[in-house]
């Protein structure tokens, strides 16, 4: 066997750590906790705007089929076979990390008369990763086409939806010089320099080179779930290159206001701040209980006085990006309304700093959180990302050891993280 073996803790047990000579490593958590098995694998790249749409399209692309079931139909009829054995791809983005992901979830062979999927399905899922249609040495032309055209509509609709639009927009505002202002998607005007040719190219230069993580959790027995594995994805690759995202720290003076006028029944207000706490700083647990007290619930400071006394906004919440130490506030308002709303939310932001932090919104707060953590134990994508996270900041947090952790935190603690938390950008959507 060529893998070298690595324990490392997460969650309630232990996900074991298992390296490929290519590289790839495979984190594999074996349980009885599921009836199915549950597989990611994440090959992250940097955050650019000359490679993001390129990466963007590349799961999609891999998804319309591979060369043992050419088409997404073939597939289709294959995964039902299995037991309605569920295939896909996405993008994701974390902090200044882009990451294509790939995943698969199947019934456990103990619960299947004569069972023996596994081996089927995980041949099946590699040869979409590694295997795809293709034609005259690139992807199929046709297949590229279609799905440049699915990424662009995927791209403009984000315009529609105004909710996430105006986030969206206030992050990019408020990070013009940093990677983390690019879409997870990529942008419309890259893709008319795509073809299958050079996709497929980059696509064999992401395999060759970027960092690659496998998971596995399901009840499996990990020595032969490694052999399975290492029989199937070992290929040649390089070294492979450096991916991390970039924390800011930045304590803004003059916070940056900005404007778009649309034809819109609602207004739009988005506030961006700066944490300046990263998620492998001992604080964090300060930052998520400041956090859930400022925008976290229907017991928070936002929800109560911006919505519901003020009756000023449809909606308000805030939320943490914590791989880059950003959070948002966001707000759906009457137009006319936007500097009062914005003076009531920086009271809310204010009074926690004067520790105005009433025993009802702190232990409301501890409460959603724990409860939350909780429900990411019973599933086995949350368990992933909530890895995923660690891996990407250099810190493993048990669901147990964050639990206990935010007992721990106090009203002072979260006043102290609240002093580093400052005003960067205002966006508001308006009417025109």
């Amino acid at each position: 066997m060529s893998i070298i073996i690595e324990e490392v803790g997460v969650l309630d047990n232990i996900f074991k750590r298992k390296s490929l000579k290519n590289g790839i490593n495979i984190y594999i958590h074996s349980t009885s906790k599921f009836k199915t098995i549950t597989f990611y694998l994440f090959i992250h790249q940097n955050l650019a705007r000359n490679t993001a749409t390129k990466t963007a399209l590349l799961p999609f692309v891999l998804k319309r089929g591979s060369k043992s079931y050419p088409t997404s139909r073939k597939l289709n009829l294959f995964l039902e076979d299995l037991y309605g054995t569920t295939i896909g791809g996405d993008i994701l983005k974390r902090g200044e990390i882009q990451i294509v992901q790939f995943f698969m979830e199947i019934v456990n062979d103990n619960y299947i008369p004569g069972g023996n999927i596994l081996t089927k399905a995980l041949t099946a899922f590699r040869d979409m990763i590694l295997d795809p249609v293709v034609e005259g040495g690139a992807f199929k032309k046709s297949y590229v086409d279609q799905e440049k055209d699915v990424l662009k509509r995927n791209i403009e609709s984000l315009y529609n939806d105004k909710f996430n639009y105006v986030i969206e927009r206030c992050f990019q505002e408020m990070c013009k010089d940093e990677a983390f202002s690019i879409y997870r998607y990529g942008n419309v005007e890259d893709l008319d320099f795509i073809d299958n040719e050079n996709l497929y190219s980059f696509y064999r230069e992401c395999l060759s080179s970027c960092p690659i993580d496998f998971f596995v959790l399901g009840d499996v027995y990990e020595d032969e779930i490694a052999r399975i594995i290492e029989d199937l994805f070992t290929f040649e690759r390089k070294d492979a290159k450096q991916v991390k995202t970039n924390f800011v720290t930045k304590f803004i003076q003059e916070p940056n206001y900005a404007e778009e006028k649309q034809d819109v029944n609602q207004g739009k207000l988005t506030m961006g701040f700066r944490t300046n706490t990263k998620y492998s700083d001992e604080d964090y647990y300060s930052l998520m209980v400041y956090n859930g007290i400022l925008g976290g619930g229907s017991h928070s400071k936002l929800f109560q006085n911006v919505r519901e006394k003020a009756s000023l906004a449809y909606y308000a919440f805030s939320r943490l990006e914590k791989n880059k130490g950003l959070m948002i506030v966001s707000s759906g308002i009457d137009f006319d309304d936007r500097e009062r709303a914005i003076e009531i939310i920086n009271q809310q932001l204010e009074d926690i700093r004067e520790g105005k932090i009433s025993d009802y919104e702190f232990d409301s707060t501890i409460k959603c959180l724990v409860n939350s953590f909780k429900e990411a134990a019973d599933n086995p994508a949350m368990i992933i990302s909530l890895y995923l996270d660690g891996i990407l900041n250099g810190v493993q947090r048990s669901t147990k050891e964050i639990i206990e952790n935010l007992y721990k935190v106090t009203k002072t603690d979260v006043v102290n993280v609240a002093e580093r938390i400052c005003l960067d950008t205002v966006f508001f959507l308006n009417k025109k």
